[in-house]
């Protein structure tokens, strides 16, 4: 390759340690000291969880700043990205684990009313057709919380309407749509997800992805009993559905009521950076991870971005701060070669902490065996 070759960067965050965008600079930073004549473009990516919005905000996109509840309610500022009519609304920026007052877990009590009023936002200001990543959910409550919040009235057996919080649908006895926000009709909801988990079942919400937001044994009864209650009211057809599952089954709140459609996370963002138009005269794809392994396999940003540019017949290589994968696992996943922080600095908290000066050696590396 000459070295005024074109070369994109699309990377996803290092989790607990680069978002993104810094990660596509450092790479950046290292590819030009070895090869300064490249051509170099840096398009950070993510699959719909954190790092979404602001990896359309790293490509452009309006970043639009509002106060919105956290998963319990306490008031937080959270961002969501538009260009025109399209709005990207990343769940896990305002309701998500990371929303937690402390770090204190409420797996019966957290829910999605903040994300509702963050998508009442983006409709009230134009927004006809809504990306809604989901992904890092702090609560178990079906969508509820996001559907009161766009006016749905969620009431129990004596007509009284029940407060937000996954456990409280045990009482659920009626779903009152009239109050539901008008413009909402009018919207196209694209839910960017990775998981094909149904809403209930050992495979569901409750079962596999309470847990891991505090919940114990007796919790998760709980919320599945609630989530159970919750799909005989709103729509039992919708929660057989892949996906139904996801972020504590936001997703079936959004498939029964507000029409959405599941799309993998990576394909709708590639989709909308236009990155297949960047593909055509690249030369080099460099994608990346904080951990590579076989879960990326499964709709990971990497992979993702990995079958993109192998449609295009461009090359791409693979950064990550480790890998778990076999040679032959990375060569059939597609990528023409793997870098790992790992093998530059083996102490994990010193890779995390100097991650971007190791991405800037890579890059260079990179830079030396590809662009020579």
């Amino acid at each position: 390759m000459a070295s005024a070759a074109r070369v994109i960067l699309a990377p996803d965050k290092f989790k607990g340690s680069l978002a993104a965008p810094e990660v596509a600079a450092a790479l950046a930073a290292g590819l030009r000291r070895s090869a300064p004549d490249a051509q170099i473009r840096q398009v950070p990516v993510a699959d719909g969880g954190d790092g979404t919005v602001e990896a359309f905000v790293a490509a452009g996109w309006t970043r639009v700043e509002l106060t919105a509840p956290g998963p319990t309610g306490a008031p937080r500022r959270t961002i969501y990205a538009r260009h025109g009519t399209t709005a990207v609304v990343e769940l896990a920026a305002v309701v998500g684990l990371a929303g937690l007052p402390a770090g204190r877990p409420d797996p019966l009590g957290a829910s999605t009313f903040g994300l509702g009023v963050v998508l009442a936002h983006a409709i009230e200001r134009g927004a006809t057709d809504i990306v809604l990543g989901l992904g890092g959910s702090a609560s178990t409550d079906g969508g509820a919380g996001m559907l009161q919040a766009l006016g749905v009235r969620v009431l129990d057996a004596r007509g009284r309407e029940l407060p937000p919080g996954g456990a409280r649908l045990t009482r659920a006895a009626r779903l009152d749509r009239s109050g539901l926000h008008p413009d909402v009709a009018g919207t196209t909801f694209t839910l960017a997800c990775d998981v094909d988990n149904p809403l209930l079942g050992p495979t569901g919400a409750a079962a596999v992805y309470a847990p891991q937001k505090g919940a114990g044994p007796a919790d998760v009864g709980v919320l599945e009993s609630a989530l159970a209650t919750w799909a005989r009211l709103v729509g039992p057809e919708f929660a057989r559905l892949p996906g139904a599952g996801a972020a504590g089954g936001t997703g079936f709140g959004a498939l029964a009521v507000l029409g959405a459609r599941v799309r993998s996370g990576i394909e709708v963002v590639l989709e909308l950076l236009d990155f297949p138009a960047l593909l055509a005269t690249a030369a080099l794809v460099v994608t990346g991870e904080g951990s590579l392994d076989r879960q990326s396999l499964h709709g990971k940003a990497p992979v993702g971005v990995c079958a993109a540019a192998r449609k295009a017949d461009v090359p791409v290589v693979v950064v990550a701060g480790r890998t778990l994968l076999a040679v032959d696992e990375i060569e059939a996943a597609g990528f023409a070669d793997c870098y790992a922080l790992a093998d530059l600095e083996p102490d994990p908290e010193r890779s995390m902490a100097e991650a971007g000066a190791l991405l800037e050696r890579i890059g260079a590396r990179i830079a030396a065996e590809w662009l020579g």
